[in-house]
C-alpha cells in the first residue's frame, strides 16, 4: 500500500506474502499491538543508513517511528511486519501527520492532552486502507487514549509505574532523575540515591524472563536467551543513568513517566513532521516476512532497519535469512540491527561478501539511548 498523500488517500491493502521469519508467527500470538512505539534509537538508523533521495531502504515496520524518520530524510522506504496491527499504527500516523499541522497531530496520537481524538479519527477513517480501518474502527478506547500508548509494552511500563516504581523511589527522586548532570554526578545519585536494595530486588523479580513473556513481550522472544535476562538488563539501566544523558532520554523519560514531555522521539521534530509529509508517497507497507518484502523488489535495496530480528530466531535460520536480504542488497547496502539478549552478528558463511563496520557499530551503540540493548550492529555489501 502506498502511503496516502494528504489530497489523495488510498484504500488499497497492504501486500502480503509468508517468508521463512513467518515462523515466528507461528510461534508468537499477533492479535493485538505489540509495540504502540518504536523502541530503538532512530538516530543510529540515520547515522549508519544514510538515508536520501534515490536510496531504497527496507525496514521492519513495529509502530512506524523509525520507518518514518528514515522516510524522511527522502529515501524509498518498504515498511514489513508480520502482525497487522503494526501496520495499522504506521497508517493512522501517516494519515495524522499529512492531515494535520505537528500539534494537532502529537496530540491525536497520544504526545499531548486531547479532547477530540474521537472525532478526529472520524473525519481520518477514509484515508486508511480497509484492514487499517477495520482494526481501528474496533478499538475505540485505544484512538481515546492516544495510540503511542496502546501497546502490550507500554501496559507493561505502564505496571511497573503504578505497581513497583512507588515502592522503589518517591516522584521527588525520580524529578531530580531529569536535572542536567555531568557523568561524574550522575554516577553519584545513582549510588546515593537510586540503586537501593529494593531497586535491585524488584528490578531482578519484575525484568525476569518468567514476567516479561507474560506481561511485556511474549515468551517465544526469549527462546534463544541464554543466562539471567534481568542482570543483563540492570547493568544497561546503570549505563543509562549514569553513561548517557538523562533529562534528554525519550526512552527512559516514557518508561518511568508514562509521558514524552521534556523529551521528544527525533521523529516528531518539526524537520521530521515535514519530511515524513513532503516523502509520503515513497512510502510502501507489506504485510508478511522481511524477506518476503525483499523478494517483491526487483531494484534491490542500499539500506536494512531489522530491529532485533535474528535474537528470535535459530543460528541456522539466521543464516538463511541474512542471506536472503543479501540476495536484494545494492552494492555497499548496510544492514542495521540490535542484539537484546541474545548475541548475533554476520555468520561467517558470508564474511566474503560482507564487512561488519565494527568502529561504526560501537560508536553508535555507545550513545544508544534505547538503553536495553546489548548491542548494535552495522555490516556493510562489498
Amino acid at each position: 500500500m502506498n502511503a496516502p498523500k494528504p489530497d489523495h488517500p488510498s484504500d488499497s491493502e497492504p501486500m502480503h506474502e509468508p517468508g521463512a521469519s513467518d515462523d515466528v508467527a507461528s510461534r508468537v500470538a499477533f492479535d493485538r499491538i505489540r509495540y504502540a512505539n518504536c523502541w530503538e534509537d532512530s538516530a543510529l538508523l540515520i547515522q549508519s543508513l544514510c538515508p536520501a533521495p534515490g536510496k531504497r531502504i527496507l525496514s521492519i515496520a513495529s509502530a512506524g517511528d523509525n520507518s518514518l524518520h528514515l522516510l524522511s530524510h527522502g529515501a524509498e522506504v518498504v515498511a514489513a511486519d508480520l502482525n497487522p496491527a503494526q501496520l495499522a499504527c504506521v497508517e493512522l500516523r501517516v494519515a495524522a501527520i499529512t492531515t494535520m499541522d505537528d500539534d494537532d497531530s502529537l496530540a491525536f496520537l497520544g504526545f499531548s492532552p486531547c479532547q477530540q481524538r474521537a472525532a478526529t479519527y472520524a473525519s481520518l477513517r477514509q484515508k486508511l486502507s480497509p484492514s487499517a480501518r477495520a482494526f481501528w474502527d474496533s478499538h475505540p478506547q485505544i484512538i481515546q487514549q492516544g495510540v503511542i500508548h496502546g501497546g502490550k509494552f507500554e501496559d507493561y511500563f505502564r505496571l511497573f509505574r503504578r505497581r513497583v516504581m512507588p515502592w522503589l523511589h518517591g516522584r521527588r527522586t525520580v524529578d531530580e532523575l531529569w536535572q542536567p548532570r555531568d557523568q561524574t554526578a550522575r554516577e553519584d545519585f545513582y549510588q546515593r540515591r537510586w540503586n537501593n536494595f529494593r531497586w535491585r530486588l524488584a528490578f531482578r523479580l519484575f525484568f525476569s524472563r518468567w514476567f516479561m513473556g507474560r506481561a511485556g513481550r511474549d515468551p517465544e522472544f526469549f527462546r534463544y536467551v541464554e543466562g539471567s535476562v534481568a542482570d543483563r538488563i540492570l547493568g544497561r539501566c546503570h549505563y543509562a543513568l549514569t553513561q548517557l544523558e538523562t533529562h534528554s532520554n525519550p526512552y527512559l523519560r516514557y518508561i518511568l513517566t508514562g509521558s514524552f514531555a521534556g523529551a521528544m522521539p527525533d521523529w516528531t521534530r518539526p524537520e521530521v513532521l515535514a519530511g515524513i509529509r513532503r516523502y509520503a508517497d515513497r512510502l510502501t507497507l507489506f504485510h508478511g516476512g522481511i524477506e518476503a518484502a525483499a523478494r517483491q523488489s526487483q531494484a534491490g535495496f542500499d539500506g536494512f532497519n531489522l530491529s532485533d530480528i535474528f535474537e528470535y530466531l535459530a543460528p541456522q535460520a539466521c543464516e538463511h535469512l541474512y542471506g536472503q536480504l543479501l540476495d536484494h542488497a545494492r552494492d555497499g547496502a548496510r544492514l542495521a540491527y540490535w542484539n537484546m539478549l541474545v548475541p548475533r552478528g554476520c555468520p561467517d558463511t558470508f564474511r566474503d561478501r560482507v564487512t561488519p563496520l565494527e568502529d561504526l557499530s560501537q560508536r553508535c551503540h555507545a550513545r544508544d539511548r534505547a538503553f536495553f540493548y546489548s548491542a548494535f550492529r552495522v555490516d556493510e555489501c562489498r
